[in-house]
């Protein structure tokens, strides 16, 4: 199995099994738990799945919803991620895990390129993830943006839903050592502490 579909497979496996706990996990926990995988890679297209996945599953966790709903829904988001192919951010100027932030609330929103209000929000969002990377700069992170992601879109749910996803106020980043091109200090996630161990 190709490292990608094996990430992918791990992704789907750890937000069904989420989503069937009994246990509240929220985007970042759920994300965490997949970046610390063995298998996880520190950068790939995975990622541009991995923000859709973990917000629908922490989103639908709290909705009350069906198993067979979150799941059809989880598949929708997989096939569309898969679509925006490695290294969006660097040849077409927009990086994944913004793009999967639009994802998840267009599939949420049952938007399509006719909607009128959530067409708007679906891009909006996207937009202002992005803008949120741009202002940090590059080069890229995936973990680095795939967290800028979700607390944009954590935010966004809490504006647009009125509904809590429960992120942390805060989030340490403990994969720096893994990247060569980390910003460190540059980064808000950065923690020397949390990369020492």
């Amino acid at each position: 199995m190709a490292s990608e579909e094996k990430a992918f497979q791990i992704i789907t496996e750890i937000c069904i099994g989420n989503f069937n706990s009994s246990e509240y996990k929220n985007p970042v926990e759920i994300a965490f738990e997949m970046m610390k995988h063995p298998d996880f890679p520190m950068h790939d297209y995975s990622h541009h799945y991995l923000v859709p996945a973990v917000l629908l599953t922490a989103f639908r966790k709290k909705g009350a919803v069906s198993s067979e709903h979150f799941t059809e829904e989880l598949q929708t988001i997989k096939k569309r991620a898969q679509s925006v192919l490695p290294a969006y951010c660097g040849t077409h100027g927009a990086c994944g895990a913004a793009v999967g932030v639009g994802i998840f609330f267009s599939v949420i929103t049952k938007t399509t390129p006719l909607s009128k209000e959530t067409w708007s929000l679906c891009n909006r969002a996207t937009a202002e993830a992005l803008k949120e990377m741009a202002d940090i700069g590059g080069p890229r992170c995936c973990k680095r943006n795939a967290f800028v992601a979700l607390e944009y879109a954590a935010q966004t749910v809490r504006q647009e839903f009125r509904f809590d996803l429960l992120c942390p106020e805060e989030t340490e980043c403990t994969f720096s050592k893994y990247n060569l091109e980390c910003l460190k200090e540059d980064c808000p996630f950065y923690k020397e502490d949390s990369n020492a161990k």
